[in-house]
């Protein structure tokens, strides 16, 4: 088998002999051979969508962005940065129910100094007053996976800090992860679980905003993960030390180390 996962067919069972059954006095008509099972087109698993979220914050250096999301993860709530368009980071963080949970876990937070100012922002992206991205959530699937590309493009350059979304940077699950979140999709935190999470797809069929793995570390174990941007392309986290990046899967490495493809839409 190839490194990319193919589905799986229908082992047959052993043929039907040949001819009519001779009649008897006992015999019964030939039982109806049931018909074989026809493969299916793997459909997408539906990812759990956010509820209100909280911003908060603006930071010149995208250190201290990731700092501050630190912070926030260290009281239990799952935080992304983003470059806002007007030249600062920002964060958005929690999943609530309702608004007004929002708002009094915001009240909570800005009472205990953690946070200075919040806006509460609505399951379609839109927080009135705040800066952040300037859509609302797309809710047909061509519109989200033009938003997905254009959120994990305003990543491009932003440092690789070590550890993910829990040690003040983005690994490579947490930029997937990130660029998910701010539209409004959440997914695992770390890669192999996130392969798991999707359906699978055929490199061929892979479509702008759908997940690329890799076994970056040898075997077969998913140790990488990039958003796919189409055309052979795709922007990821590669390593310490280096910023965010385009890519092409025609280069031999990536090449070599590629498992497969996941959908989630």
């Amino acid at each position: 088998m190839s490194s990319f996962e193919r589905l799986q067919g229908f082992r047959l069972g052993p043929p039907l002999a040949a001819g009519l059954l001779l009649a008897t006095a006992c015999s019964r008509p030939p039982r109806p051979v049931p018909a074989r099972p026809v493969a299916q087109p793997a459909v997408a698993k539906a990812l759990p969508r956010l509820g209100y979220t909280l911003q908060a914050g603006a930071f010149a250096k995208v250190e201290n962005a990731a700092r501050f999301s630190e912070t926030l993860q260290a009281h239990g709530l799952e935080a992304a940065y983003y470059a806002s368009g007007d030249g600062l980071y920002r964060v958005r963080f929690g999943d609530f129910a309702t608004k007004e949970k929002a708002r009094s876990r915001g009240e909570a937070l800005k009472a205990a100094g953690t946070i200075e100012a919040y806006w509460v922002v609505a399951p379609d992206g839109s927080a009135p007053g705040a800066s952040g991205p300037p859509r609302f959530h797309p809710s047909d699937e061509r519109g989200l996976r033009a938003s997905l590309v254009d959120t994990a493009k305003g990543y491009l350059g932003v440092p690789y800090l070590f550890g993910g979304t829990t040690e003040r940077g983005f690994d490579c699950s947490g930029l997937t992860g990130a660029v998910y979140r701010l539209n409004g999709l959440r997914l695992p935190r770390s890669s192999q679980a996130q392969f798991e999470a999707g359906s699978p797809v055929e490199l061929e069929e892979a479509r702008a905003g759908d997940l690329l793995f890799f076994a970056t570390n040898g075997g077969s174990r998913v140790s990488h993960v990039g958003l796919y941007l189409g055309q052979g392309t795709f922007i990821h986290a590669p390593r310490p030390g280096q910023g965010i990046r385009q890519d092409r899967l025609a280069d031999r490495y990536y090449s070599r180390a590629f498992i497969g493809a996941r959908n989630y839409l």
